[in-house]
Formats: structure tokens, C-alpha cells, sequence
């Protein structure tokens, strides 16, 4: 059983729960993009190659993708490059370089709520549009470390849990302090901690099983039209 959930929550399996999920939300981004003139220059914080495979999206001399990571990543498509740097602080970037800001799961690990301040500012700074999805706290399994209600237990008892077994993704951490660190990286938010980073934003839910799995935040994509709060286009 624990191996069966572990595989339909893996991003990197074609057929997998999460990849079907991912699909989905991408269906909203790629109708978006659909509106914008070209060419279109998109950087994805923290994407790799991999993704815009699975979601079967080809860069082109229309759409041209910017992948950031705190380390380079190996790009092989034409139209996609590689760049390095901290979604904290993109200073190697001028105000609205790029027409689409995205960011799929990434906003929940850089830091605390200081932190995420810091990557939502940069995002609307240098993105003239922006689509940022992360986990919704509130969903029952936690998703980094697919454990039920992880992240409403006290810091010191995650730390013990990491401390004694590989939780979801995260390999075990025997040393208490270290392992502290590793549970104290990742900050799941709200969909008010969202709003209040993106005050301008519309949110979608992405719903699982009836319950709000995670959260889109995304604006600014020219003539938007009507919108509804809960569901993305009206």
C-alpha cells in the first residue's frame, strides 16, 4: 500500500496521480499562454527539462523557456536555456523581463514566510504575468513527506519521525539537529498566505478526491475577462 501511493504521488511516472494533476492545472497555463503575443519569454523558477517534457510542451521560437536553478541544469532542446540563481533575489534580471513568471512547487522550500515574501516580490518585479503553484497546507497527506498530517505536528516530532524512518521523499536524517533543519526547510502555506503574496492574483484550487490538493496563483495575462476566485476562467 505504501509503495502504491508513494508511485501515484510521483511526478516523474507518465501515469501517476500527479502527473494526471499536473496535466490538468497545465490545460489553465497553456490557455494563458494562448492569449499572449510572441514571442513569448518564460522563466520557470525552479524547472527542469523533464516537466515541460511530461506535460508535453515544446519551447519554439514563439515561446522561449528560462529554466532557474541554484545549479545549472542540462538543457538539450533549442529555445530553453539554463540559468543559476536564487528566486529570493533575481537581480541578474531587469523589471518585466519575461512574459510569464512560473514556479511549479517551489515557493514552500525557500525559507519562511520572510523568504517567500522576498521570491513573490521578485516574481512580480521581473515577470509581466506570473503562474505560481504550490501545495495547499490544508490537504490531509503532506506531499514532501506523504505522511498524514505532517505538518500540523510539533517541529520536535517531525524531527523524530525523519530521525527514524524514510518519510515520502525524504531519506532518513539520524542526526536529531539535522534533521530539525530538514523538516524546518519546507513551509506549506495557505491559500490566505498566497492572496496576501499575491494580493493582485487570481486563485485557482486544484481539487482531489473534493478536497483542495494545491493552489495556482496567477495575473496579469493581458485582457483576462471574467474570472472566478475558486475555479480559475469563469
Amino acid at each position: 500500500m505504501k509503495n502504491l501511493i508513494r508511485e501515484s504521488m510521483d511526478n516523474t511516472v507518465d501515469r501517476s496521480v500527479a502527473t494526471a494533476l499536473r496535466r490538468k492545472r497545465f490545460v489553465l497555463f497553456r490557455g494563458l499562454i494562448d492569449r499572449l503575443d510572441p514571442p513569448i519569454r518564460i522563466l520557470d523558477v525552479g524547472g527542469t527539462e523533464q516537466f515541460w517534457d511530461m506535460m508535453k510542451f515544446e519551447a519554439s521560437e514563439r515561446v522561449q523557456i528560462t529554466l532557474l536553478n541554484t545549479f545549472p541544469v542540462s538543457v538539450s532542446r533549442p529555445h530553453m536555456q539554463s540559468a543559476v540563481g536564487d528566486a529570493r533575489n533575481l537581480s541578474q534580471f531587469a523589471d518585466h523581463q519575461f512574459e510569464v513568471v512560473f514556479s511549479n512547487s517551489v515557493i514552500e522550500h525557500v525559507g519562511g514566510i520572510g523568504d517567500q515574501r522576498k521570491m513573490a516580490d521578485e516574481i512580480r518585479r521581473v515577470g509581466k504575468s506570473y503562474f505560481v503553484q504550490t501545495p495547499n497546507r490544508g490537504f490531509p497527506l503532506e506531499p514532501h513527506f506523504m505522511f498524514p498530517f505532517f505538518q500540523f505536528l510539533p517541529i520536535s516530532c517531525r524531527a523524530k519521525l525523519l530521525q527514524k524512518f524514510n518519510l515520502g521523499w525524504i531519506a532518513r536524517v539520524p542526526d536529531y539537529e539535522s534533521a530539525k533543519l530538514a523538516v524546518q526547510t519546507i513551509r506549506l502555506l495557505t491559500r490566505r498566505d498566497l492572496e496576501q503574496l499575491f494580493p493582485e492574483a487570481e486563485i485557482f484550487e486544484e481539487r482531489f478526491l473534493g478536497l483542495t490538493k494545491s493552489f495556482v496563483a496567477y495575473s496579469e495575462w493581458g485582457n483576462q475577462g471574467s474570472h472566478s476566485r475558486n475555479g480559475g476562467p469563469a
